[in-house]
């Protein structure tokens, strides 16, 4: 893991916008109609979503041992901070170099 986040930072472009592949944890019992859509709009406010635009800001040094590389984004609609596993998100640009070195580490810490 060590290893993998030198390589990332050496290799990872700037400015990288990212959303998440998929719901957040959080988000799941709204995702699949399990709570209000009213309580969600709410919770959005305040937590980061799948569907928010974030700014990559940086990686954390600790390593989770539960969620591998975390990093420090910024969401691009209210600029709040948040720090989120990086095998959550993918880079919004399709086309980019980030995004290949994104999935590539996404599927390798899944599996």
């Amino acid at each position: 893991m060590t290893r993998y986040l030198a390589y990332l930072k050496k290799n990872l472009e700037h400015p990288c916008y990212l959303t998440g592949i998929e719901d957040f944890p959080w988000e799941e019992r709204f995702v699949f109609g399990y709570g209000s859509e009213s309580e969600y709009e709410k919770l959005k406010k305040t937590q980061p979503s799948f569907t928010d635009t974030f700014e990559f800001l940086g990686f954390e040094e600790d390593i989770s041992e539960d969620c591998g590389l975390l990093v420090k984004v910024k969401r691009v609609a209210d600029k709040r901070k948040f720090t989120l596993p990086l095998a959550d998100l993918e880079a919004t640009d399709e086309q980019s170099k980030n995004y290949q070195l994104l999935n590539d580490f996404s599927v390798w810490f899944v599996n």
